[in-house]
This record gives C-alpha cells, sequence and structure tokens, in this order.
C-alpha cells in the first residue's frame, strides 16, 4: 500500500482528499486558496537594461510581480495561476510549485478563454444570436482543446451575465437580455468546455455571480440594485442552467449587490447557489475581488476581507499583489474564522485537482500543443459559427445576396473591414492577427481577379478618451488611424472610390478596444464621421451595403433610413472574413436573429421586451412625447434570404392542470425558392395570477433548416418549467392557475397566437 494514500489514483478522490487535507498546515491551506496572476510574458516585452529606478511605482510593482509570484510557488503559497497561455511556461511553473511543498501538490492553471485561444470564434454575444447552442458548445470545445494542449486546466467562462443596458461593455461576453436564451447558450457552454472531463477539456466557470450586468447606467463595475423577482426570474435562472450542466467553477462578481459585495454575500453564495442551486464545486473571486472590499468600505482590513469573503463561501482568492487569503492563519488564531471553514474550501480545491488528474499528469507535451493550436479543423468550426451569427437587419428590395457574376468592381469602405484585430474582437490574447481573414480578405477571396475589389479607410473613429487597461497587453492592437486634421480627405477619397465601383460595401461599426470591460459607453452613436460619409457615398447613387461590425446596438436611426440592406456581423472570429463573404454573395442566408432588443438610440435605454403592460398598454410606444418609444428592431428579429408562413398552431387540448404539460406545435413553411434557416419562438402571456407577468416572455426557440418549398411542423413543451414564475408576493415560486396566450413566431412580435387555460386540478 502506497505509503502517501492520496498519492494512489485507485482510491476514491474523497479519501485521497482527506488523508491530504489531514497532512496540511494552515498556511499551506491557505496557499491552496490563493491564485495569483502571472505576469511573466508581459515583463518580458520590457528592455533588459530597463531602468528600474526611472519607471513609475506601479511600473515596477508590475515587473517585479512575477519574481513574487515564483517566490510564492517555492514557499508553496499558491495553489492556482492565471495568464500563463503557453506550454513550456506553464511547465516550468508546474514543476516549480510540485518542487516548492511539501506534498507535491500541483497548480491548476486558469484562463480567460472566452471565445477561442489560438482559434478565435465569433464574440459570444454573436454566438448568443445564432439561436443555436450547438454552434455554442462546438466552438468551446475547440477552445478547450487548445487551451488543454497549452497546460491551462480551467476557463474563466462563459459570462452568463444578463444585459438589459447597451452602454455597458460585457455585454458583448454575454448572450443578451433574456434568460431562456442565456440559459441555454450558458448550458451549451460548459458541455463545449467541460465534456466528459476528458484530457482534452477544462472546467468551465461561469461568471459573475450575480447581477452584474445590471450595473447602474451601464457603468463597468458600478453598484447594482435589484429586486428579487429580477433576480430569481431574469439574472439568476442562466447560472442555475449553468450548474445543472455541471460546472465546476462559479466566479463571484466585483460589485455591491444590494449594498453587500458579491464576493461576501453569503446569501448569495451559499443560500443560493449551493442551498438552492445545488452548486458543489469551488467559487473564485474576480480579480483582486477579495482585497477590493477594503476599497468598497466594506472590511475593516484585508484579514476582516479574507474572513468574510471565505466564511460567505469564496473559496479562492484571484489576485495581483499580497492575497488577503494569506491572512487567514491570522483570522483563525483571532477567532474570525473557524479551520473546519478553511478545510471545506481546501477540500473544494483539492477535490478538483485530483477528480481532474492533475496529479497524475502536472504536465504537457510541448511538441503537441503546437499541432493542437495549428489545427485546420479549429478554423473551419470558426467560419461555421460565424455563418450562422449573422442578422440580416434589413433588405430592402432584395438587396441582397450580391451577384457576383453581375460585378465587375466593388468598393469596400472603412477602416474596420481591412482590420486584423479587430475582425477577432475584445478579450483574446493568443490569436495569430496573420492568419485572420478580415471583410476585405473574404470578400477579394470570394470574386476571385474578375472583379475588381478596392478598399478606402475613409472615416476615422475617434479613439477611446479614456485608455483600454488591455491595449497594454495586446501587441496585435490596431493603433488608431484617426487624424483630424486629415478625415474629410479620406472621407473624399472614400465617396470617390465608392462613386466609380458597382456596388460599395460599407462598414462602419467600433474598434474591439470600445466594447467588452472597462468600455462601456455614454452614447451609442457611431463614433466620427461614419454617417455622414455613407449618406455621401448613397448620394451617389452606387448600390449600397451597410455590414455593422459591433457588440452592442448602436444608433442605426440613419443608416437604417438611407442604406437598403444592413447585415450585423459582429466581430466574426480567425475566418470571419470568409464568412461574411458567403453571406454577402448568398453562399449561406443568415439566420441569425437578435439576442437583445435594439434600441432606436441611448435616450430609450434600458429597453426589454419583456416589460410589463402597466396601467396604459395602449400607449407603450408614446411614453416619450418627443420620440417613439418602441425600438428600431425587435427582440428575436433577423431576416433572411428565404421567407417563412406559419399555420396551425395548437397547444393541445387547450387546457391543462396546474403541474401538467402541453405541447405546443406549428406548421413552418419556407415559402421561398431557396433553402434558408427560420428560427422558431414561442413567447407567452400569462393575464392574471399571484403577480403581473410581462406582456412577451420567450419560453422556448429552434433553428430549423427548411428546403425551398418545405413544411415542417415544430413543437414545445409549455409546462411547470416554463409556467412558474418566482412572486414577491409569496417570496417563492409560483405556478398560477390562469389564461395564457401563446405566441409562435419568427420574433417576439409573433402574432400567430392560440390559448392556454391551466386549471386548479
Amino acid at each position: 500500500m502506497n505509503d502517501l494514500p492520496y498519492r494512489d489514483p485507485s482510491i476514491p478522490v474523497e479519501e485521497r482528499v482527506d488523508d491530504l487535507l489531514g497532512r496540511m498546515t494552515l498556511e499551506e491551506k491557505a496557499g491552496q486558496l490563493t491564485q495569483y496572476f502571472y505576469f511573466g510574458a508581459f515583463a518580458q516585452n520590457f528592455p533588459a537594461d530597463t531602468d528600474m529606478g526611472q519607471l513609475p511605482v506601479d511600473a515596477q510593482m508590475f515587473l517585479q510581480q512575477p519574481k513574487m509570484v515564483e517566490a510564492a510557488l517555492q514557499a508553496g503559497g499558491a495553489g492556482s495561476l492565471l495568464f500563463v497561455k503557453d506550454a513550456a511556461n506553464a511547465n516550468r511553473l508546474q514543476k516549480m510549485a510540485i518542487e516548492g511543498n511539501r506534498h507535491g501538490i500541483p497548480l491548476i492553471f486558469g484562463y480567460d478563454v472566452i471565445h477561442g485561444l489560438r482559434t478565435i470564434m465569433p464574440v459570444p454575444i454573436a454566438v448568443a444570436a445564432s439561436w443555436d447552442p450547438s454552434v455554442a458548445e462546438a466552438g468551446q470545445t475547440v477552445a478547450a482543446r487548445e487551451a488543454r494542449a497549452v497546460g491551462i486546466h480551467w476557463a474563466f467562462a462563459p459570462m452568463v451575465d444578463i444585459t438589459r443596458d447597451p452602454r455597458w461593455g460585457r455585454i458583448i461576453e454575454g448572450a443578451g437580455e433574456d434568460p431562456v436564451l442565456g440559459g441555454a447558450m450558458a448550458a451549451a457552454q460548459v458541455r463545449g468546455f467541460q465534456g466528459d472531463f476528458g484530457a482534452d477539456r477544462i472546467i468551465a466557470g461561469p461568471k459573475h455571480f450575480a447581477g452584474y450586468g445590471a450595473s447602474q447606467g451601464g457603468r463597468d463595475y458600478d453598484q447594482v440594485e435589484l429586486s428579487d423577482s429580477e433576480l430569481w426570474n431574469i439574472y439568476l435562472p442562466p447560472f442555475k442552467a449553468a450548474v445543472d450542466a455541471g460546472a465546476g467553477n462559479i466566479m463571484s462578481a466585483y460589485m455591491d449587490l444590494n449594498g453587500v459585495p458579491a464576493v461576501s454575500n453569503r446569501w448569495l453564495l451559499h443560500d443560493v447557489l449551493r442551498e438552492a442551486f445545488g452548486f458543489d464545486g469551488f467559487v473564485v473571486s474576480d480579480a483582486n475581488g477579495v482585497r477590493n472590499q477594503e476599497a468598497q468600505h466594506h472590511v475593516r482590513d484585508l484579514a476582516d476581507a479574507a474572513a468574510r469573503a471565505l466564511a460567505a463561501g469564496n473559496d479562492m482568492e484571484m489576485c495581483i499583489f499580497d492575497p488577503a487569503f494569506t491572512r487567514i492563519p491570522q483570522a483563525v488564531a483571532d477567532g474570525q474564522l473557524n479551520e473546519q471553514q478553511v478545510d471545506e474550501a481546501v477540500r473544494r480545491v483539492l477535490r478538483v485537482k485530483f477528480s481532474f488528474g492533475i496529479f497524475e499528469n502536472p504536465y504537457v507535451d510541448e511538441e503537441t500543443s503546437l499541432s493542437v493550436l495549428g489545427d485546420t479543423a479549429h478554423r473551419a468550426v470558426s467560419r461555421q459559427a460565424a455563418e450562422r451569427t449573422f442578422v440580416l437587419l434589413k433588405n430592402e428590395d432584395q438587396a441582397l445576396p450580391l451577384k457576383a457574376d453581375q460585378l465587375g468592381s466593388i468598393a469596400v469602405i472603412g477602416s474596420l473591414a481591412a482590420s486584423a484585430r479587430d475582425t477577432v474582437g475584445p478579450w483574446v490574447f493568443e490569436q495569430d492577427d496573420a492568419e485572420t481573414v478580415t471583410i476585405l480578405d473574404g470578400i477579394k477571396a470570394r470574386v476571385g481577379e474578375g472583379v475588381r475589389v478596392e478598399h478606402a479607410a475613409g472615416a476615422g473613429i475617434p479613439p477611446r478618451k479614456f485608455a483600454s487597461m488591455f491595449d497594454g497587453m495586446d501587441g496585435g492592437a490596431t493603433p488608431t488611424s484617426y487624424d483630424p486634421e486629415t478625415d474629410d480627405d479620406a472621407i473624399e477619397a472614400a465617396v470617390e472610390l465608392a462613386a466609380g465601383a458597382d456596388v460599395a460595401v460599407v462598414v462602419v461599426g467600433q474598434p474591439q478596444n470600445q466594447i467588452g470591460e472597462s468600455a462601456s459607453t455614454s452614447t451609442l452613436s457611431l463614433g466620427g464621421k461614419q454617417v455622414e460619409q455613407l449618406q455621401r457615398i448613397v448620394d451617389t447613387a452606387t448600390p449600397v451595403v451597410v455590414l455593422v461590425m459591433s457588440g452592442r446596438p448602436l444608433d442605426l436611426r440613419v443608416v437604417d433610413e438611407v442604406a437598403p440592406a444592413i447585415l450585423q456581423v459582429w466581430y466574426p472570429g480567425t475566418r470571419g472574413g470568409e464568412a461574411v463573404a458567403a453571406a454577402l454573395f448568398g453562399d449561406v442566408s443568415p439566420g441569425g436573429r437578435l439576442p437583445f432588443t435594439w434600441p432606436r438610440h441611448v435616450g430609450q435605454v434600458p429597453l426589454n421586451y419583456a416589460h410589463t403592460r402597466s396601467h396604459m398598454p395602449d400607449g407603450q410606444g408614446e411614453r416619450y412625447w418627443d420620440d417613439p418609444s418602441v425600438p428600431l428592431y425587435p427582440f428575436g428579429h433577423g431576416l433572411s434570404y428565404g421567407s417563412f408562413s406559419y399555420a396551425n398552431l395548437s397547444v393541445g387540448t387547450g387546457s391543462v392542470a396546474v403541474g401538467a404539460t402541453a405541447r405546443v406545435e406549428v406548421q413552418v413553411t419556407n415559402t421561398s425558392p431557396v433553402a434558408a434557416d427560420e428560427v422558431v419562438q414561442l413567447y407567452i402571456h400569462q393575464r392574471h395570477g399571484t403577480s403581473s407577468r410581462p406582456v412577451r416572455e420567450l419560453k422556448g426557440f429552434e433553428r430549423v433548416t427548411l428546403a425551398a418549398g418545405e413544411t415542417r411542423t415544430v413543437g414545445f413543451d409549455l409546462g411547470p418549467d416554463q409556467l412558474r414564475y418566482w412572486s414577491a408576493a409569496t417570496r417563492d415560486w409560483v405556478q398560477d392557475a390562469s389564461t395564457i396566450d401563446v405566441y409562435v413566431g419568427g420574433s417576439s412580435t409573433a402574432d400567430l397566437t392560440a390559448v392556454l387555460e391551466v386549471t386548479a386540478d
């Protein structure tokens, strides 16, 4: 028998955990609950002869940070690292950690694998626009394979925060405004990352628990005030879906939720997450989240911060410098914590390391990692994903698709059209810009040498007023070409190029560093003179197609008025340009649908489809005296190169008892001569009950591909899981006996309706 039972993989994991835990000192336990950033790769970018004394104090600390982390590893003071993204470095640091603690406990490496590592998928909000969970699952399966190959065990993803204010920059990382769509995408991503926890999968870490997407004014990091009804019915369901899918980790949020920092909110982390949801994995803070309680004026000192976070259920601290969790032994000695609380947190961390096989296989094959990162099959997944995300917002007089054989010249206008870095979007650090296919590249490759394709950057996009913290980490960040002195000349050149072309493809939007974390905005306007330039191009009488590259809805009122065709292409990823070209020329029919309500302008936000009727429902579109209070495009909207009709909607017998399930069925027909995708969407409205309910609520959806002329019956279950809700009147979940209006169609404005009576017996 092994003298160290925890080293024996043949015995049950819990026995191994018990054995190792019993051998550890309190200081060693605190080390296992500490996760450091490791900035070695960034520090190496500084010249070797850098005069440290001439640098600002913050820069000096940044350069010295890797040495501090390595010292902690050599003393057994860390259980995890993040931001290590190459196999050789992971192996070096892993060896240091194993040799640095007397038990040989390996590190678990985490990383922000948000929408790809080397192969970049469309941004998460775009994937949500596919309304196809299999797209999300396939993309994160590729991401997991690449991440595991370089030594990463754990992704800080998916972000499952519901977002109803598009000013918030991190709308791009989530699935939009609806909990049903959000829950489906959350579960799919967990499945993609984790699979069966094989050798090419990683742990999923849904974030940020909870309510982070509701920050006041859409301002990142600001406080959140949410009613219990909003929390339970809107913001928590995607987390429940992720937990039900088996997520191994949850990340707590930065901000104050109803006055209590989420990182030390025991009601949230224990009562909701563990007791109500049944989560049995481990919880990690966001970056410096435990320490931040000092800045939030919530705790007395860092020992108090550590004690309160751990006692609330936050098992691991993510930090850059001086972890609060190093004060855990003192907090135990002072009676702020008991060692059983510490043991429970350490148990969760060790359980993952044993279950995931990291003790037996702590290192990665450096040569194999290169072949995995270069796998061309991964690039094909990226292209296919992008093709399914595009949303055709407008297509007047069938302006799209373009017919390449009828074109002699194409003018491609806009700096974003030729920017590899912007094509893949934010929250990526290991992409290969050289292999990224831009929109310009994709169009040229699609039409071949027989069509002249020329590009003009045109109107510049003004840079951020306040720099992004990520620009310094991103060697591929596109330097701004905006120069107000020459901007008019650039516009003139773009207009002239468009005037001489058979068609102008105008790409508008935002650079990737104007969306994402620390990229909230006070306006939804297109930056610079993009709108003015578009109007001038339209005035040349050259046919115009507009492509929108963004991760949030922008003010397209003028664009919608003047452009016959508008295609939302998001930030489409490594092979995005190929996918855009395929959609432009009809090789694929756009089938994406909006995962959020598209406001007319920033003055309308927040604006979402699932509002209550109010006492004056007939005036819903006239809430403002100076402008319609209706969106430019509704939730679920999206056109197609095909056309569809709906008929024969049925809801079983038309009556079910509370707790029973009705089957909703509808016939959908492709009435066009081309194959195309439709997203069949099921909505309900409850007419009366314990609480007032929204005018429409999404309860089911299915994306279907229909051949020309094909009719298919699509069905959904409508039962207690779909009909119950959390009521502030009862402080609990209820399902009412009521009358339910059922709507099925291609958006949240679906008008095919039936009635379901839900009876008390």
